[in-house]
């Protein structure tokens, strides 16, 4: 499948990919697999025009809202398909699959079109055409999230690099206000709870509505304050790691791993042609997937207003993390908090005002 194996560099620094850890030594052909099988959104063309009588192709401005469709495809394989899960040119595709595809697909009706970005993102001051930076995209993409019933994500946006507990737990577990109202009805007690919740639908009353975690951050004023780096490289060890969203001013990338002092991103500066789904329901998928080795940038050429990503599946993913994240950096609390602050949840000890 890969021509070019060799263009990966020969070290014995561990790879690390989306929170998997690779020697590149011994497990290339498994690292460009797990890199092949992230969905590759880029610049496309001949697509319909975007509000009817808009633009019919992002190339030079949608740099970024592909780089958001990468993120939020990535949570979407997590969520359907799982992170092991692969992709092999040729193969049967899963159902699930190709529904994950279809919410991309270049036209208005799809969830998270490049139309709907666009649209959505006048809302947010940005006309069509326009250059968008990583903290609109998460805004957008927040707002989109909520019309794609079939994934029933949560898209939260950390702002002033704060994480509100409490915010995360009502919208995760959308049940709870009707719980405490109800017990509050009935005077408390665990009867009310229940009635409470049975009260909702079951998709509403299901434990856990799974997380994206959007998290804005400034790393520096010009360029990357070095005291960060270490812990950015972090950030794509953990399991739930969804990437990073940056690059270069005006040229956006998607970050998912790094190799020494060298992120591996995926770069949407690539025109193609708008795919069409087949009449039988099927999408040709191989530019979908980007098949020669990854991009490389030096940590420290990394642009400082970046924005970090990650997915929590389950509850107890999120409620471990921000543990031992505070056990580790904080020490000890004697009551939980409801804030956790940059120390505790966003990158170690990255703060945003640098």
């Amino acid at each position: 499948m890969f021509v070019c194996v060799e263009n990966f560099p020969e070290t014995s620094e561990p790879v690390w990919i989306l929170g998997k850890n690779y020697n590149a030594l011994t497990e290339k052909e498994d690292i460009l697999s797990d890199i092949t099988s992230r969905l590759w959104f880029t610049y496309r063309k001949n697509f319909p025009p975007i509000g009817g009588t808009g633009p019919t192709s992002d190339t030079g401005w949608g740099c970024m809202l592909r780089c958001g469709q990468m993120i939020l495809g990535e949570a979407l394989l997590c969520r359907h398909l799982g992170r092991d899960w692969r992709w092999a040119q040729g193969q049967k595709p899963r159902e699930e699959y190709i529904s994950i595809l279809n919410a991309f697909i270049d036209k208005k009706d799809s969830y998270y079109s490049i139309h709907q970005i666009a649209q959505m993102g006048v809302g947010e001051g940005k006309p069509i055409g326009q250059w968008y930076g990583p903290n609109t995209v998460a805004q957008v993409l927040k707002k989109l999230a909520v019309f794609d019933t079939w994934s029933r994500l949560v898209v939260h946006v950390a702002m002033d690099n704060t994480v509100v507990i409490e915010e995360i737990k009502r919208l995760c577990m959308p049940w709870l206000d009707a719980a405490e109202s109800a017990e509050a009805a009935v005077g408390g007690g665990v009867n009310g709870c229940l009635e409470g919740a049975c009260a909702l639908s079951e998709e509403e009353t299901a434990l856990w509505r799974p997380l994206v975690l959007l998290i804005p951050l400034r790393l520096g004023l010009s360029d990357i304050n070095e005291a960060y780096i270490e812990t950015l490289k972090q950030c794509f060890m953990l399991p739930q790691s969804l990437g990073v969203i940056g690059g270069k001013p005006n040229s956006a990338h998607y970050f998912i791993g790094y190799v020494g002092e060298e992120l591996i991103y995926l770069d949407p500066h690539t025109t193609q042609p708008a795919v069409e789904p087949c009449e039988d329901g099927q999408v040709p998928d191989d530019t979908y997937h980007c098949q020669h080795p990854p991009c490389r940038m030096h940590i420290c050429e990394l642009d400082p207003s970046i924005a970090a990503h990650r997915f929590y599946g389950l509850n107890d993913q999120l409620t471990e993390l921000l543990k031992d994240e505070f056990t580790q950096n904080v020490g000890p609390p004697t009551k939980h908090p409801d804030h956790i602050h940059d120390a505790s949840v966003c990158l170690d000890h990255i703060c945003t005002s640098i």
